[in-house]
Formats: structure tokens, C-alpha cells, sequence
């Protein structure tokens, strides 16, 4: 069963083109990860699928409604994290969960053991008095979370929710997210970690409104085409700048002191790579084909795409 269903959903500003005609397929439970840099359309596909703008064309149903004509009853099924969460940080944790459920018509039997679950589920039972402004940038995201759940959504929306959260609380919210999935709940989550959107189940690769790709991580990393090289040098960065400038039709990134390049035809490219980076007097200390990442696939993708791109 579908959970969310988008056919040529398009959402244009002016003559500013964010999202084009897409197509998306979210079943029961899955994790279904949207990926793609700032300005990619992401906020703006969510917000569609949210029913809080209507898009320009096509059409999209989330729980069973349809998001334009059924909007007000789709907030009974949908929770909803944005980039900037709406906490109060004059409340504490308690009164912040207390005021969501007063919002979404939680009945008042069973709440506490609900928001008990909740606090317990996040890990912020011992903050239930803590005002919401003196907590951790993590910990704030998990209160969001919990607040967001608090109606028992079927279907849960989060806008880059862990946006500048420290590895340990991001940890953290992914096995609560893991948690979620296995109760059924299904969860669209936008990302800009590529390390995070291999946890997803599924995934869609968006840059300027238009899908690149669509799949589970592993059929993602099919969309690069050739072979990817990992070659390390006494001077990464220098290493990285020569292999852009002379390396016709290769797709060179920089990771920490590796340099990966991309390649169609990687016998004609290891030993031209070795004559660059000899003459130009820097040591060769490693060059070896690698499997790729999902950051160098989206890298790939995005140099083969952005000059005929016309989508923002």
C-alpha cells in the first residue's frame, strides 16, 4: 500500500521553475530519503506533500488524501518536522509536548502514558522540566520529533532534521527513526548527509526540481558510468586542481587527503593520471579503483547534468 502517492507534481514561483513534474512512489513503513543540494527543491517538494502549498500542476495523495482537496483532514495523519521547528523556548519539554497535543485534539485519557512513551522513546525523560531554550541543538530536534508524533501520525515529514546536530545525536534520532519504521510509520526525510541517506530504504536524488534518480542506495550508485579512481599524492589539493584542468571528461572530488576521480574508461585513465601528476613533481603514493559512495555518485551526476540543467 502506497503511502505517499506524487504524479507531475510541479510547484513554479514566477518564472522560477522548483520543482518539475515529479513523480514519486512512497510505500507503508519505508524510509524514503530526498537528497539534493540548497535550492534543489526539496523544502518545497515537502511542503506540497504537506498540503501547505499547493503545487502549480499535477497531483499527490499522502495517507489516503489528496493534498490540495483533503488538506485539512491530511493534518490528522501527517507529522511534520521543518528546518526551524516551531519549540517554544519558554516552555518547558512537558508544557511544549502538552501544547502540540492540545493543538492536534489528543484526547486527554491516555496522554500521559502517551507523552510518558514519547519522552521515554526520545531519551528526554530527565529534561521533561528543562525549558525548551536551554536544551541541545539534538535534543531540541528529538523534542520536535516527539511533538510531531504526539497524534501518532501515519506518515512523518522531516526537512533536514539533523541540520548541524553533533554525530551522537544524529546517531541517536536515526535508531528512533529506525524504531518508527518498524511500527509502520512511514518517514520522508530530506538530507543533505549523503552518509545519512544510506540508511534510507529508498531514495530520489533532486538538484533544480528535476529527479535524477530514484532507487535503493545500491541501485543509486548504478547512475555513475564508468569507474571511480581513488589517488592519493603528497599534495591532495594541488592534485585535485591538476586533474580538473587536464583530465579531459573526468569528474574529480577532493575527500580529506584523497582525490576520486571518475572515469569512463579507467585503462586510458590511471596512466595519463600518473604523467599528470609526475610532471607535475608531486609523489604518487596510491591509485586504485574503488567502489563508489553515494556522495561521489550525486557528485557524477550533478557535473553530467548541471550544463543542460534549466530547473530551479
Amino acid at each position: 500500500m502506497s503511502a505517499i502517492h506524487a504524479t507531475g507534481l510541479r510547484r513554479d514561483f514566477d518564472d522560477l521553475v522548483a520543482v518539475a513534474g515529479l513523480d514519486l512512489e512512497v510505500a507503508e513503513g519505508e524510509i524514503f530519503g530526498l537528497v539534493g543540494p540548497d535550492g534543489a527543491g526539496k523544502t518545497t517538494t515537502m511542503r506540497m506533500l504537506t498540503g501547505l502549498l499547493p503545487p502549480t500542476s499535477g497531483t499527490a495523495e499522502v495517507a489516503g488524501c489528496d493534498v490540495v482537496r483533503q488538506a485539512e483532514r491530511l493534518k490528522e495523519h501527517i507529522g511534520y518536522v521543518s528546518q526551524r521547528f516551531g519549540l517554544y523556548p519558554d516552555l518547558t519539554v512537558m508544557e511544549n509536548l502538552e501544547f502540540y497535543a492540545d493543538l492536534y485534539g489528543v484526547p486527554r485519557r491516555g496522554r500521559a502514558e502517551k507523552t510518558g512513551r514519547l519522552l521515554g522513546f526520545s531519551n528526554l525523560t530527565p529534561f521533561k522540566q528543562r525549558l525548551a531554550g536551554n536544551l541541545s541543538g539534538g535534543m531540541k530536534q528529538k523534542l520536535g520529533l516527539a511533538c510531531a508524533l504526539i497524534h501518532t501520525p501515519r506518515v512523518l515529514f522531516l526537512d533536514e532534521p539533523t541540520n548541524g546536530v553533533d554525530p551522537v545525536s544524529r546517531r541517536d534520532f536515526w535508531r528512533i527513526l529506525y524504531q518508527l519504521g518498524r511500527e509502520r510509520v512511514t518517514i520522508f526525510i530530506s538530507t543533505a548527509y549523503l552518509d545519512e541517506a544510506e540508511r534510507c530504504s529508498r531514495l530520489a536524488l533532486l538538484h533544480r526540481g528535476r529527479l535524477l534518480g530514484l532507487g535503493t542506495p545500491d541501485e543509486v550508485k548504478t547512475l555513475m558510468p564508468g569507474a571511480l579512481l581513488e589517488v592519493r599524492t603528497s599534495a591532495p589539493r594541488p592534485t585535485a586542481t591538476l586533474l580538473r584542468a587536464r583530465l579531459g571528461g573526468a569528474t574529480v572530488g577532493l575527500f580529506g587527503d584523497r582525490v576520486h576521480v571518475a572515469v569512463t574508461d579507467p585503462a586510458a585513465a590511471e596512466p595519463a593520471i600518473r604523467r599528470l601528476v609526475a610532471a607535475a613533481g608531486f609523489e604518487l603514493l596510491a591509485l586504485r579503483p574503488i567502489e563508489p559512495s553515494l556522495e561521489d555518485v550525486f557528485v557524477s551526476v550533478l557535473a553530467a547534468q548541471e550544463p543542460s540543467a534549466d530547473a530551479r
